[in-house]
């Protein structure tokens, strides 16, 4: 039978009998201990979380919605009758909470998983008939329907899944599938999701209803099942054996939402923050698609022992449509801590004939090795110690400042933020941290003397979160250096994890301030001196996050200024612009930036149209096709013919830091250093920091005059 004119009578009948006459569910209910766990959650809200929560009816109608959101968030199974029944808990969620009276949340769980099973056999069915779609009509599919009203007729849901099969499938023949290799793969995703449903337990239903009770509070608030606190324990030890990234649940789609420093991902160089994974594989045999598959089951299917190859499918994050994957594969491994440690590197900048000399120290993330510093060892590895004896070697090197990157650092142990000012600065406070009271604890460095005093630049990016934003506050507060890059994560609050009589709670206990009182939370830190940036966002940060919690400000500590960086920020600035005007690295990231942002704003929804679709993509990538292009012409590279093959040349033509500088500098070839678009921030960061040692300069010998 051919692939794709009209759904045929018989098909449709099938299907709204299967829609309209479900087969016996098996109904998962709440145990006990999961109702104790839910009073003992609603306490710990109550009396430790940080914000002051009043569990009133706005608050339940807020934890409903959000349970609606997770459940079912594109409007896609329930109709506006399902709901209907639960609609009290619109009012009284709280109260459930608190008495352990779970039954009617998980009975509109257990009508969801009715709606999503009748939904995939129907689909099921079509498949056994043979589909039946032609790609000529000038359909479109909408792509969000997160704000769409709920459905009050069947027969609009089956309308939308109408289009979204003929997506699945158009999206599968845009890959050159033929008809037999389009079926089976539709086949096995949608008995795959039929099996994990028939797979539910009341676990997972009770973690579905905290998820909305806690993240309707704020995202960094959550429990823990027993099992998600056993993996939370591994995560915490760097003994998991994977391939270092966190995920996030985007919709039915897995994403990557940061990479651990030196894991094993990273240093493949395969993945990006945002990317979307849709399928994973081992070494060998068939890839699982994992598009509408749990989180938690996805993690399960990347883990595996050390050494062996995992196969990914993704879509880059830059990518507008979900037909342009490519597949990855990384070795699993485990993270050391000397995976993580800090490493310098030289950079030479030549200005008017002469050589001058700038170091960069990467610090992946704080460290400590708490067994060897509890032992009482005295070489106990840390962030301080090991980025002290980078100091010190670029000054035996005489450098003439030296830049501090903080990219991609998600933080760590908040002592050795602490510590690490310290090298800088002469004694004072470092950071101010409230609890849900209102006291406020300071912390800072008390040791005498710096260990470096010259030029200092820190260079950050949206991924630099918790302890890097407060080093990095901290250095622009104390007018110690300049702050370079892009507006950091914007994670300024302090978690704890408590023990539940059944699994465990994270708790929002504590905000972080600087010493100036500006929170560093939902804002982040602002850079002096702003680069471009190809992470959105609208989807990476903390601000992307729904009820994050509100920046806001305490009282500023007594603390000396160090410089007034901010008096040369113009001179600066007009000179970094002169530069990147003419430096072909810059000008793609300015504009791959704008035109990313441009495309997700065109792109709300898709057309079922084969050439439509294939002309909207193709004109889409041509677009970053050209801009990709320009470049490699402005540095005298070969120009590609895909734009998907850039990815691939860009990721080849970054190398990992070393200790060694200069060796690793020597060993890469021009072409490497030009194609490494990520290093023009490091060079450019070289720039600014020798503008701004020769501004200060002409500052002390204009104050000697």
């Amino acid at each position: 039978m051919s692939l794709f004119a009209t759904l045929s009578r018989s098909v449709a009948l099938a299907v709204m009998l299967v829609i309209a006459s479900p087969a016996a569910f098996a109904q998962l209910e709440p145990t006990n201990e999961q109702r104790q766990a839910a009073v003992e959650i609603a306490d710990s809200l109550r009396y430790g979380h940080y914000a002051d929560i009043t569990f009133d009816e706005t608050w339940s109608q807020d934890a409903f919605q959000r349970y609606l959101d997770i459940l079912d968030g594109q409007r896609a199974y329930l109709l506006r009758s399902d709901i209907e029944p639960y609609r009290h808990l619109e009012t009284s969620m709280a109260d459930a909470l608190f008495n352990g009276d779970l039954e009617d949340a998980f009975e509109l769980y257990n009508t969801f998983s009715e709606r999503q099973r009748a939904r995939l056999e129907s689909l099921l069915a079509q498949l056994d008939i043979g589909l039946s779609f032609d790609f000529e009509s000038n359909e479109r599919l909408e792509i969000d329907r997160e704000e769409a009203p709920w459905a009050s007729r069947q027969s609009e849901l089956d309308e939308l899944w109408r289009k979204r099969l003929k997506n699945d499938a158009l999206t599968l023949a845009l890959t050159d599938q033929d008809n037999e290799q389009i079926e089976t793969n539709l086949r096995q995703r949608y008995e795959g999701q039929l099996t994990r449903l028939e797979q539910t337990e009341p676990e997972d239903v009770f973690g579905v209803l905290m998820a909305a009770v806690t993240s309707s509070i704020d995202p960094h608030t959550g429990y823990l099942s027993p099992r998600q606190g056993e993996s939370f324990d591994i995560q915490m030890s760097l003994s998991l054996e994977g391939i270092g990234a966190l995920l996030q649940s985007d919709g039915e789609y897995v994403k990557v939402a940061s990479l651990v420093p030196g894991g094993p991902a990273e240093r493949a160089g395969v993945l990006e923050p945002a990317d979307r994974i849709i399928a994973v594989g081992q070494e060998e045999g068939e890839m699982v698609n994992v598009v509408g598959m749990r989180l938690d089951n996805v993690v399960d299917l990347i883990r595996g022992p050390k050494g062996s190859v995992v196969r990914l499918d993704v879509v880059p994050a830059q990518a507008v449509d979900m037909t342009r994957s490519q597949t990855v594969q990384i070795t699993r491994d485990t993270v050391s801590l000397e995976d993580q440690a800090a490493s310098s590197e030289i950079i030479d900048v030549e200005r008017d004939g002469e050589p001058h000399r700038l170091g960069v120290i990467n610090i992946p993330t704080f460290y400590v090795d708490f067994d060897a510093w509890q032992a009482g060892e005295e070489e106990y590895r840390s962030t301080t110690r090991d980025v002290a004896k980078e100091v010190e070697r670029l000054k035996e090197e005489g450098v003439e400042g030296i830049v501090l990157d903080l990219r991609n650092n998600g933080g760590g142990a908040l002592q050795e933020a602490n510590s690490l000012i310290g090298l800088f600065i002469d004694r004072g406070p470092t950071v101010q941290v409230r609890d849900a009271q209102g006291r406020i604890q300071l912390y800072g460095d008390s040791e005498a003397g710096t260990l470096y005093d010259g030029p200092l630049g820190v260079l950050v990016n949206r991924l630099s979160a918790s302890a890097s934003e407060i080093f990095a506050g901290a250095i622009q507060d104390y007018g110690r250096g300049l702050v370079l890059g892009t507006p950091t994560f914007g994670k300024g609050t302090v978690q704890t994890l408590n023990e539940l009589s059944h699994g465990q709670i994270k708790l929002t206990r504590a905000k972080f301030y600087r010493i100036s009182g500006d929170s560093t939370q939902n804002r982040g830190v602002e850079p002096d001196i702003d680069f471009p940036s190809l992470i959105d966002p609208e989807r990476i940060g903390e601000s992307s996050l729904d009820n994050a919690l509100a920046w806001d400000t305490v009282q500023n500590v007594q603390y000396r200024r160090y410089g007034e960086p901010e008096t040369m920020l113009d001179k600066l600035i007009a000179q970094h612009n002169a530069r990147a005007q003419d430096n072909a690295n810059f000008r793609y990231l300015e504009r791959q930036s704008t035109l990313a942002r441009q495309l997700r704003e065109q792109h709300t929804s898709v057309s079922l149209n084969r050439e439509q679709r294939k002309r909207e993509m193709e004109a889409q990538e041509a677009e970053q096709l050209s801009l990709e292009n320009q470049r490699r012409r402005t540095l005298g590279l070969d120009e590609l013919d895909e734009w998907m093959d850039a990815r691939a040349d860009v990721t080849e033509g970054a190398t990992e830091e070393t200790g060694d500088t200069e060796a690793s500098q020597n060993n890469e070839s021009e072409e490497d250093e030009a194609l490494a678009v990520d290093r023009a921030y490091v060079l450019e960061s070289a720039e600014i920091l020798l503008d701004y040692a020769h501004l200060q300069e002409t500052q002390r010998l204009a104050a000697k005059r």
